[in-house]
């Protein structure tokens, strides 16, 4: 069954101590910063992230989607529609299909996200899973020494890479 995390972005954002201390100085930056995290961490579980910033107090703004690839959404709510609202609604309309988990360590949250069928992580939990999953892939790249020097060309016949050696110095047959 496939598997979405629905993330509360700012609960992440004031909820990690490194993102906190960033968005104090630049919330756009710290914001930015847990995209990316989330994105990097999307490649290591396979799960659909959807990464929502609660924009309630933005006058006017009728909400926005951002795509990065078919894996990670980045949804900013629209005016008066909280970050909560956005995952509680999601959570419920999907849950039956897939499995859900949801990132948020708003108590009162967490309880009606069980209660819609999905399963709770909270900030420490994400931001743990997060660093576990960095953790092993190191340590596996650093036992693994044939996956540091990997080359393409290493798991290619010759005829293909003179093929390939044609093609890079624009001399098609």
């Amino acid at each position: 069954m496939e598997t979405f995390l629905l993330v509360d972005g700012y609960n992440m954002v004031f909820g990690w101590e490194y993102l906190n201390k960033i968005a104090k100085e630049n919330l756009d930056h710290a914001r930015d910063k847990l995209v990316q995290i989330l994105i990097d961490h999307q490649g290591y579980i396979g799960e659909q992230i959807i990464i929502v910033f609660d924009a309630y107090n933005v006058k006017g703004n009728l909400g926005q989607v951002i795509s990065f690839n078919k894996y990670v959404d980045i949804i900013y709510t629209k005016e008066k529609e909280t970050a909560d609202e956005y995952i509680e609604k999601t959570a419920k309309a999907i849950h039956r299909k897939y499995k859900v988990r949801v990132a948020t360590s708003d108590a009162t949250e967490q309880v009606i996200i069980l209660g819609a069928g999905a399963i709770r992580v909270s900030a420490a939990e994400l931001l743990e899973e997060i660093q576990l999953k960095r953790q092993t892939n190191k340590t596996y790249i650093n036992t693994h020494p044939q996956v540091k020097n990997n080359p393409l060309e290493s798991w290619m016949n010759k005829e293909t890479l003179e093929k390939m050696e044609k093609l890079r110095r624009g001399k098609v047959d």
